[in-house]
């Protein structure tokens, strides 16, 4: 076996000499002439040691052979009941991609390779808990159901592990999902003697300490950091803008401007985007991140329409998360295969390691507010040997005129577009925020799945079970017993307790757990299911209003709703040339960090204008500066318009939402933006006197803050949780940003001293001249 550069002939021939011969066969059946360097460090790491591993590489490094090929050598032979390897994965599709990878290798070993999740064949999962051995692909949600529905069979499959593998770390570092995997691990190693070793996997770390901790809380020492030698990347890249007319100007892509493209009428900045990118993308394969689900069903149309008009195939089609399974399935497929040029269409659902081979291109509408999320998407191209990767940033400014919004004039899109690509030339990835907001959510449904588990228990073995190092680290007992009560309540009437002290499932806790979305953190919204003839197309939200007649855009096609089936709710559809775009349930945005508000403070500052804007980027990003510098802006750090008051404070969404928070509390109608926070329809008097308040705050004073502080409720099960007690977890979580509010308002204050100096040295100016 020949090595890759960065690792020597020798060490490589040693890795390869220590797999199994049969993952040797496989690997020279592969056609493969050398291992690569993550693959040799995960050999060494897995099989001389043993150390939980993290491995750190880049998208279509091999990393997922870097865990497998050491580990299946491990328990090649392994005659113990139990399933030796759980490897668990984020996404449904990933599995399924995962499973044929491994097939043929699981064959030559004679190990069984299950996929376990709700769209897997039931005939393996039956002989699998029969004869529980080899290696199984689950979600986090299948682990849920087990452990609840068949926690016998749970126990018989877990007790034995020696490796659990779990893949896009960095997927489950923050959020509900990462809360409940975290869980999850913590309560299957309780069924072992021993734990079993973890292996993650990921290709966008931000910081790698905090994935050891998240991936051994108990022992993040014992985690071997293995980051692949390779570096660089060869990018062709381009920031195109364009100017949205006044009559559709988009603010964060607003609906309006979306349905005018199905109109054309007006043009709007969106149809020109999809000019270029029929223009461009036809005849290969790409990936187009549009943001919402609402902008990827309005492209994908205007896309399929430009083929139609063209009279060529269509190579355009959206996928999202409310398409149906098969519809993702046949465009993962058909891009995987290349035999046809194929451009998705998508929301972030293709932005994980599903395998859908190399694309040549990589385009997002809207500046990235996530590096982690550019990185991730960026991974997809220039994945073969000698082809750069390439990427295609679209942004869409309004129109100005006197009237227009301040933030209109300061091109803050266009700015935040350079800002990422800075920071994506320095390395830098956002670490994980801790703690998460999901933290009691999260405590309560693993207390009632504890429960259901073992058929009820005493309050001190739920805690031993789920306290401790790991996701619920921060509860104290105090936190847990105001969680228990609350779930007591009897407007609840999720537990109630025995004479003897067992807690027990009440009735409102047995509905809970038996509903059939209790198994996932996430929120399902009830939702019309979309049948063309016999063929399921996928899902839309109930709050959409929809009578027979209706024309709407779904799968990148126009349909009429012929029939409305109440009861089941399913809408029958049949193919139509007119719609409009659903209304989707809006996503969270993505926080942007501290660093990204930085680095676009030095863009406004800087003078030099990037090669990779078009002429049209390169006009926002110069009337952007001059807005910049007409304003004040490279000193101010404040501007009353006379209507609003502008606080600019070139931090992250999440101090720019504490402090206006803080600003609220005060009576002040104040909403955050990218660049700080503005307050509606206040005076420069109003804002000072606000300000003035909290650069009084002192440290002893965020426990009176957080009990003034109102929309606590944002997680699944929040509102069985005590208000209390959500916002003790407020208070904690937002603990590190609370020493910031009072110098940053000691600072702003200071600005609008100097403001209002400038404006006297001005009118005094003013009057000599007069005279």
């Amino acid at each position: 076996m020949n090595s890759s550069a960065s690792v020597s002939s020798a060490r490589a021939a040693g890795a390869y000499d220590r797999l199994d011969p049969r993952v040797r066969f496989w690997i020279r059946e592969q056609g493969w002439d050398r291992l690569r360097d993550i693959q040799v460090q995960g050999i060494e790491a897995v099989l001389e040691s043993e150390a939980d591993v993290l491995v750190a590489a880049a998208t279509a490094a091999g990393k997922t052979e870097a865990a497998f090929l050491p580990v299946l050598t491990h328990v090649a032979g392994r005659d113990d009941s139990g399933l030796a390897v759980l490897y668990i994965s984020p996404l449904k599709a990933l599995i399924n991609d995962q499973f044929r990878r491994l097939e043929q290798l699981c064959e030559l070993l004679e190990l069984p390779l299950v996929r376990w999740h709700g769209d897997a064949p039931r005939g393996p999962k039956t002989k699998l808990v029969a004869k529980p051995r080899g290696v199984a692909l689950i979600t986090p949600e299948s682990i849920e159901a087990l452990l609840i529905r068949r926690p016998a069979d749970a126990r018989r499959l877990f007790c034995a592990l020696d490796f659990v593998i779990v893949d896009e770390v960095h997927a489950f570092m923050t959020g509900p999902r990462g809360l409940h995997l975290a869980s999850l691990l913590k309560r299957i190693d309780a069924f072992a003697p021993r734990p079993a070793r973890r292996i993650g996997l990921s290709a966008t770390i931000g910081d790698l300490g905090a994935a050891a901790v998240w991936l051994r809380p108990s022992e993040p020492a014992r985690v071997r950091l293995l980051q692949s030698d390779v570096t660089g990347l060869d990018l062709q890249l381009q920031i195109r803008g364009y100017l949205e007319p006044k009559a559709v100007a988009p603010v964060q892509q607003t609906e309006p401007a979306e349905d005018a493209v199905l109109q054309r009428e007006p043009a709007c900045a969106l149809e020109a985007i999809a000019e270029h990118l029929f223009a461009n993308l036809r005849g290969s394969n790409n990936l187009v991140f549009g943001g919402s689900r609402r902008t990827v069903e309005a492209l994908a149309d205007q896309l399929r329409r430009r083929a139609e008009e063209a009279e060529v195939p269509n190579e355009f089609f959206p996928h999202h998360g409310n398409l149906s399974k098969e519809l993702r399935e046949e465009l993962e497929t058909r891009l995987k295969d290349g035999l046809l040029p194929t451009t998705a269409v998508c929301t972030s659902t293709l932005e994980l390691g599903v395998d859908i081979g190399s694309v040549q291109s990589v385009a997002q509408i809207g500046a990235p507010r996530s590096l982690a999320s550019l990185r991730q998407r960026l991974g997809r191209t220039g994945r073969r040997l000698g082809m750069p990767a390439v990427l295609r940033i679209y942004v869409r400014e309004g129109a100005c005129d006197e009237r227009s919004d301040l933030m209109d004039a300061l091109r803050v899109d266009t700015v935040r577009a350079v800002a990422a690509i800075r920071l994506l030339a320095a390395r830098f990835v956002e670490p994980p925020a801790f703690p998460d907001p999901a933290l009691a959510t999260a405590l309560l449904h693993q207390v009632l799945s504890v429960l259901t588990e073992r058929g009820g228990a005493r309050a001190d073995a739920v805690y031993q079970a789920l306290g401790g190092p790991g996701p619920f680290a921060s509860v104290t007992p105090s936190d847990f017993a105001e969680l228990l009560r609350g779930a007591a309540r009897a407007e609840s009437g999720l537990i109630e307790q025995a004479p003897d002290g067992t807690l027990m499932l009440g009735a409102g806790g047995e509905r809970l757990v038996q509903a059939r979305d209790f198994y996932a953190l996430f929120e399902s919204a009830d939702e019309w299911r979309l049948i063309a003839g016999t063929r399921p197309l996928g899902t839309i939200p109930l709050s959409n209003a929809i009578v027979p007649g209706k024309l709407v855009v779904f799968a990148g096609r126009r349909w009429l709703v012929e029939e409305i089936d109440e009861q089941a709710r399913v809408l029958q559809v049949s193919a139509h040339h007119g719609g409009v775009i659903p209304k989707f349930d809006r996503l969270s945005v993505e926080a942007a960090h501290d660093r990204l508000a930085a680095e676009m403070r030095l863009v406004y500052a800087a003078d030099d204008v990037p090669p990779y804007l078009d002429r049209q980027a390169a006009a926002f990003l110069a009337e952007g500066r001059a807005a910049h510098r007409r304003l004040g802006l490279q000193t101010a750090t404040s501007l009353d318009t006379g209507r609003d008051v502008h606080l600019f404070l070139w931090r992250g969404d999440a101090l720019c939402h504490v402090f206006a928070a803080a600003l609220a509390l005060f009576g002040l109608q104040a909403e955050p933006h990218d660049l700080g926070v503005t307050v509606r329809w206040a005076t420069g008097e109003d804002v000072r006197t606000g300000l003035g308040r909290i650069a009084a705050f002192r440290a002893d004073d965020l426990d009176r803050f957080t009990e003034q502080v109102q929309g606590v409720q944002s997680a699944k099960f929040d509102a069985h949780v005590p208000e209390p007690l959500l916002r003790r977890f407020w208070g904690r979580r937002h603990a590190r940003l609370w020493g910031d509010l009072a110098p940053l308002a000691t600072s702003l204050l200071g600005s609008f001293a100097r403001q209002a100096s400038h404006n006297g040295d001005r009118a005094h100016a003013s009057a000599d001249q007069r005279l």
